[in-house]
């Protein structure tokens, strides 16, 4: 249960889309940096990381909570029967894994062109200039709109009526967290606490802000979501390392992948909630391999940048 609650929290650190503190760390990079970092150059550092990460996981919780039985009776017709239940692809569902499909491959071609023609080729320019990330999201989203269930009788895949009944909380949130960054900078607040925490921390260098601002924005996410530990921590690691003349670009990408590492408490997740909820996890055990995963994690996510951003041309 532990793992299933720790994976899915930090297994969304592989793309862009995975978790909304990466699209607002990207974003705020992209706004008070002025670097854009494509969807298939965030995967080049993260996915190695994620797979670290998943490999720890697995190790920490092997040694921390060993297994009391090595199988399982039944599990594998269980799992057979469940899937004949589903019986084969509806029509619907073939659809939405083509636009799923299709909103991947725009993500990642940029990053094939610039592989093969060249980051600066025009080709490789002006496609990721004219379809970026959210374009191709939309475009995606079009084709729910166009794909046919029924085309006799005029059904497709997503209609107006289903479309306003999604939950649009996330992109509120997701909205108002840039709008809070951007009001920290022009307030000059981030500059201020930028510079103060300077002065707390010490960190004279770019790696050791980087390690500060993981593990402050482990800190904060364990009382608050993960979503506005990222909308505040962000922006403040930009500014102190702006005003001590270091790269930006580490501290903010560590800030953001930190904010997605809390494990101590049921309140620091929704995963964490979840699996607290349902009575099988003593708050005592989650708080014991947290506690471990919070100093060991920060750690290995500030090793693995440290390796991994100067080989993509990040830092």
């Amino acid at each position: 249960m532990l793992m299933a609650a720790y994976a899915s929290s930090s297994g969304g650190i592989g793309t862009p889309v995975g978790s909304p503190p990466n699209l607002i760390g990207l974003a705020m990079i992209e706004k008070f940096v002025q670097v854009r970092i494509p969807f298939f150059r965030w995967m080049l550092f993260a996915v190695p990381l994620l797979v670290i990460m998943y490999a720890f996981l697995y190790l920490v919780m092997y040694l921390l909570h060993k297994p009391e039985v090595s199988r399982i009776k039944g599990s594998r017709e269980f799992v057979q029967a469940e899937v004949k239940k589903l019986g084969p692809w509806t029509r619907g569902q073939k659809n939405a894994l083509f636009a799923f499909l299709t909103a991947v491959g725009l993500w990642i071609l940029p990053g094939f062109l610039a592989l093969f023609s060249g980051v600066s080729s025009p080709l490789s320019r002006n496609y990721g200039e004219r379809v970026p990330e959210a374009v191709a999201a939309l475009l995606a989203a079009l084709l729910l709109f166009l794909l046919p269930l029924d085309w006799k009788k005029r059904e497709f895949t997503l209609n107006w009526r289903q479309a306003v009944q999604i939950d649009w909380g996330t992109l509120l949130l997701f909205g108002g967290g840039l709008t809070l960054g951007d009001l920290m900078f022009q307030t000059r607040l981030a500059e201020a606490l930028g510079r103060g925490l300077l002065d707390l921390f010490g960190a004279t260098s770019v790696w050791g802000l980087t390690l500060a601002g993981i593990y402050l924005a482990i800190l904060v996410s364990e009382t608050t979501s993960n979503t506005a530990a990222a909308t505040m921590v962000v922006p403040i690691l930009i500014s102190i390392a702006q005003a001590a003349g270091l790269n930006p670009i580490p501290p903010a990408i560590g800030a953001t992948l930190g904010s997605s590492y809390a494990f101590m408490l049921p309140v620091s997740t929704p995963p964490n909630a979840i699996v607290y909820g349902s009575g099988l996890v003593p708050i005592t055990r989650m708080l014991r391999a947290g506690t471990l995963l919070n100093l060991t994690g920060g750690l290995l996510i500030w090793a693995s940048l440290r390796i991994l951003l100067p080989l993509v041309g990040l830092a």
